[in-house]
Order: structure tokens, then sequence, then C-alpha cells
């Protein structure tokens, strides 16, 4: 039986980030070692209230920087100042988990990340204390599967990273042996 094509990010992450940091963290058991769960890309559309085919142009593009479809959601409540009804569709997100969560990342370190204007790495600082790294991305132009000719709105969009971390310190050195570029 021939094996499943395994993820560059993936086989990296089996054959020497969990050795390396099982080694350096001191974990009593390989199943300590921190992993990653699941990663959130998160797109919200403000202008979507007034032009429901915002919402469902940013809803295509997730779909092609993300491989999967997108889950439109919905205002929680109702804001007068900014026209909003709760029930209305006012963003995107699409959770990825797997072989996808791992093509993902790859894209985003490798790819996306290093076509970003004057990029100097990304913040270290975007840890909450569960160990998830959030950050966001100003434009989804950076992605290769957007045609920039074809976009009508440049949007940003928040990736969170998601892992088994206990603390701050653990994730870092998770995402950090991945490959993410950080600020020197």
């Amino acid at each position: 039986m021939a094996k499943a094509n395994v993820n560059r990010l993936e086989k990296l992450y089996k054959d020497k980030i969990v050795p390396e940091l099982f080694k350096e963290k001191q974990f009593k058991s390989v199943m300590e070692v921190p992993k990653i769960t699941k990663i959130v890309v998160n797109q919200g559309i403000g202008d979507a209230v007034q032009d429901s085919k915002r919402l469902d142009d940013a809803v295509a593009e997730l779909a092609l920087i993300t491989g999967q479809k997108p889950l439109v959601t919905k205002a929680k409540k109702s804001l007068a100042a900014f026209k909003l009804r709760e029930g209305m569709p006012i963003g995107a997100k699409v959770t990825l988990r797997g072989k996808k969560m791992y093509e993902f990342l790859d894209k985003l370190i490798s790819v996306a990340l290093p076509r970003v204007r004057d990029f100097r790495g990304v913040s270290k600082t975007s840890f909450d204390k569960q160990g998830n790294y959030t950050m966001g991305v100003k434009e989804q132009i950076i992605f290769p599967e957007i045609d920039y000719d074809k976009v009508k709105k440049v949007r940003g969009m928040d990736i969170t990273i998601v892992t088994t971390a206990k603390n701050k310190d653990d994730a870092f050195s998770l995402i950090q042996k991945l490959g993410m570029p950080f600020v020197k």
C-alpha cells in the first residue's frame, strides 16, 4: 500500500521538530510536545451590509486561498450606528485542520509572507496565554491564487494558529521551528 503524500511542513514537524522540542523543553512524554491543532482564517467584510455581492467576492477569494468552503459569519447584535441588524452576514471564516492546515501554513510562511511589501517579520507578542498565535494580514493579494487584476477591493484577514502548547514560550518555539519569520 502506498503511503499518502505528506506535506513538507508536516514531515519536518514529525521528523525533526518533535525530537528537538522534546529534548529542549525536557518533556516527560512525546505526547506533551506541542502541536498545531487548527488554523482559523477570518475575514470581516464590513461593506457587505450595503452590497451583498462584496460578501460573495470575499467568500470566493477565501475559498481559493484556503482550498476549503468558508462559513459566512452573521452579526450577533443589531448596531444602529453601522446600519447593522442581528443575523446580517458580515464576514467569512474557514477552520483548517490536518493536511489542508499544513498546506496553508506552508504557503503562508514560504510564499505569502515574503510577498508582503517592506516585510521585516511577524510580531513575537501576538501569543495569548494558552499558546495560540494570531496575526493579521493587510492584503489578500499576497496569496498566489489571487489574481490582482480581478480583485475589486483589497481586504485583510486574521489568521489564528491554535496549538496544544501550555504557554507562550512552548508555542513560540514550535511556530519558530516551523519556519515562521519573526521580527529579529
